[in-house]
């Protein structure tokens, strides 16, 4: 629902397959142990893609990866300031 809502107002596409293939990425380098170089690679990416449609606070951003026995997964926490707009 969210994913819709902000297509409706960024009128961007839906770009579920780039974030699968991302998040594919990101799963491959938790189980080889993410070093902290790839994690610093990481976050500028993933910064940079958000930024293009939303204003944050880069200054209050986190990447983290969790991992407990079964699942591992990557946090990324940041405040959005404003929803970037397309003139038309």
């Amino acid at each position: 629902m969210l994913s819709r809502l902000l297509r409706k107002f960024t009128g961007q596409k839906a770009s579920k397959d780039t974030a699968k293939k991302r998040l594919q990425f990101s799963l491959i380098y938790d189980k080889l142990e993410v070093n902290d170089t790839t994690l610093t690679d990481l976050q500028k990416d993933i910064v940079a893609v958000i930024s293009k449609y939303f204003e944050i606070d880069k200054d209050s951003l986190e990447l983290k990866v969790k991992r407990d026995d079964e699942v591992s997964a990557l946090v990324f926490n940041t405040p959005i300031l404003h929803v970037k707009r397309k003139s038309a």
